[in-house]
């Protein structure tokens, strides 16, 4: 008889206080591209979502494209420019097909949309050799549309009640002074105060809210991304907008650590962070977290946990404003080589 796993309890996310719905307990839980490359790491994400609607939470999954899928794109679009982008267009379609096969989900019927969509965009990069921030901001997308649109699928078919979500629909990017228009299309920023019209809309909505990282829309309605790494930011801004009770940041590393383990053989997990010790690390080198994650979950004080999808009834890393009095006053040593750094605080840290 397989024992039911327990990763969550009343200790996981300290009490706040919340100007939320008090009935829709929200809780984002964002899935790196190697928590979801695999059949395996799926059927723990499926048993993880039931754990926290048993224990009183309303899900919403958060993910990223699959593993290797966004260089697969970049060098995609590399190869259209010259003329000849088959191998690997191939070696996409079929990383996803393959993927779909293994979750029992038909592939090519849910993804014939955003695969048609890929080939004429790529016919028209060939024609024209050349890649506009609009164009590649809509290719890269489709990494997070495609992985989504499986995820929400396996997990239907697994008796869940999934509700799908364009996350375009709800993260709309702001302009910054004096941005120049690649920045404004690959690396935008949005607005996270508590907003209760999404709040209402999702609220309407029946079961799991699975949407994507990365991408956004401005205010002409064009796609723009997160900048590279942005899954963590856009779990940060919905947590934000929704007044989340948590986040959760799932990835293949138990947490944070004091130091690279890699490097460093006696590196210590970090049980407990503040939001300034966790932008400091984030900001300096640890590639767990994305330092643009930290600020909106901060302004509104929503507790961050940091856990590993092969390990989860580890608690992982809890960030938060009120980390503890006993821990280490040296919380983490960063480094990087083959560099100069210029050091500056900011009012963000």
């Amino acid at each position: 008889m397989k024992t039911r796993m327990k990763t969550i309890n009343q200790d996981t996310f300290p009490p706040r206080e919340s100007s939320g719905d008090k009935a829709q307990q929200w809780l984002v839980m964002k899935f790196g591209g190697t928590s979801v490359s695999t059949a395996e790491r799926w059927q723990t994400i499926r048993d993880l979502i039931r754990e926290r609607q048993t224990a009183g939470y309303r899900p919403i999954v958060v993910h990223s494209a699959f593993a290797t899928v966004s260089n697969g794109l970049q060098a995609m679009l590399d190869a259209a420019v010259d003329g000849d982008y088959q191998q690997q267009y191939d070696e996409i379609v079929e990383l996803h097909m393959q993927l779909a096969a293994d979750l029992g989900i038909d592939g090519q019927a849910l993804l014939a949309k955003f695969i048609g969509d890929l080939e004429r965009l790529l016919t028209g990069l060939r024609l024209i050799r050349e890649i506009s921030p609009p164009v590649y901001v809509k290719v890269m997308a489709l990494g997070e549309l495609m992985a989504t649109t499986l995820g929400a699928a396996y997990l239907q078919s697994q008796g869940l009640s999934v509700n799908w979500t364009d996350a375009r629909d709800i993260l709309q990017s702001v302009d910054v002074p004096r941005e120049n228009e690649r920045s404004r299309y690959l690396s935008a920023s949005c607005a996270f105060d508590t907003d209760p019209l999404i709040q209402a809309r999702l609220a309407a909505t029946d079961g799991v809210i699975v949407t994507q990282g990365f991408i956004a829309r401005n205010l002409n309605g064009d796609s723009v991304l997160l900048g590279r790494g942005g899954s963590d930011t856009s779990a940060a801004y919905l947590a934000a907008k929704l007044d989340a009770a948590g986040l959760e940041i799932w990835t293949d590393v138990p947490g944070l650590f004091s130091a690279n383990p890699r490097i460093v053989s006696g590196a210590r997990l970090l049980k407990m962070l503040s939001y300034e010790e966790a932008q400091e690390i984030a900001s300096t080198g640890g590639s767990i977290l994305h330092p643009r994650c930290i600020r909106p979950v901060r302004t509104h004080a929503i507790p961050l946990r940091v856990r590993c999808t092969t390990q989860p009834t580890l608690e992982g890393t809890l960030i938060s404003r009120d980390p503890g009095s006993d821990a280490p006053a040296v919380k983490a040593i960063s480094s990087r080589a083959g560099i100069t750094v210029v050091s500056m605080e900011t009012v963000t840290m």
